[in-house]
């Protein structure tokens, strides 16, 4: 029967040097048998002040932790590493990254919550993970989710969010089943995960709240310019082409 691994990194910032410091996890075997990680760790990079006001992990807090590499979750996560099985995360480019700077080569089959929801709930504003919470009413049944797995829900802590992204997953499913009938419902989003997103509307900039598709007609050159000069999403990269070709 396949794992499916849920995990989260608190880091010392989102600069190429940066580290883990926390990371949280569950491991579903099955609905009666979910392990659960929450484990801080110890590192040599210093933790940005800008990271410290997002998670509020300090120096002292894991002066005495161990480094990544020895906590639990990282054996588990290797014993687990074979393509039956899934590694899931909210953006999970970037978490996934924090592990390969641990050593870490993947070889699970990979599900990004970000990209399934952004398919499954284009119409959607945002597809933060807190904005979810609150959009699709999953902060309603979190408490009765916790008390059960034993954990405690924190903003921007990792098994804090771990649990808002199990039940975000669940959500994710019931929509697949709803879209992609007599299929696979996880296979389906490793599927998603893989295919980028038309992204309709700017979310930011001069022209936010805009149809891309009219600032196409109207200003090809503000695409090119974002094209060329702004580090953008895949997505977005991949929007951008779309519209200018």
């Amino acid at each position: 029967m396949a794992k499916y691994v849920l995990f989260d990194t608190e880091t010392t910032g989102n600069r190429e040097e940066d580290r883990i410091i926390q990371v949280g996890a569950m491991i579903v075997h099955d609905k009666a048998h979910i392990e659960v990680y929450d484990e801080l760790c110890s590192t040599t990079q210093p933790i940005s002040i800008e990271a410290m006001e997002v998670h509020h992990i300090t120096p002292d807090i894991i002066e005495d932790k161990v480094p990544y590499r020895q906590t639990e979750f990282a054996a588990k996560i290797e014993a687990y590493n074979k393509p039956e099985n899934f590694l899931i995360a909210h953006n999970i480019g970037f978490d996934l990254g924090m592990l390969e700077k641990e050593g870490f080569e993947n070889r699970y089959t990979l599900i990004d919550t970000v990209r399934c929801a952004k398919h499954l709930l284009p119409e959607s504003p945002y597809h933060r993970l807190q904005y979810l919470r609150y959009a699709l009413g999953l902060y309603k049944t979190e408490k009765e989710e916790a008390e059960k797995l034993g954990i405690t829900i924190k903003a921007h802590d990792a098994i804090g969010d771990v649990l808002v992204m199990k039940l975000l997953l669940s959500k994710l499913v019931q929509l697949t089943q709803e879209r992609f009938a007599g299929v696979n419902p996880m296979q389906k989003m490793a599927e998603l995960t893989q295919t980028p997103v038309l992204v309709k509307t700017f979310k930011f900039g001069k022209y936010k709240e805009r149809k891309i598709e009219e600032i196409a007609r109207e200003d090809i050159g503000y695409l090119r310019w974002m094209r060329n000069n702004l580090d953008l999403d895949e997505d977005m990269v991949y929007s951008l082409d779309y519209y200018l070709n």
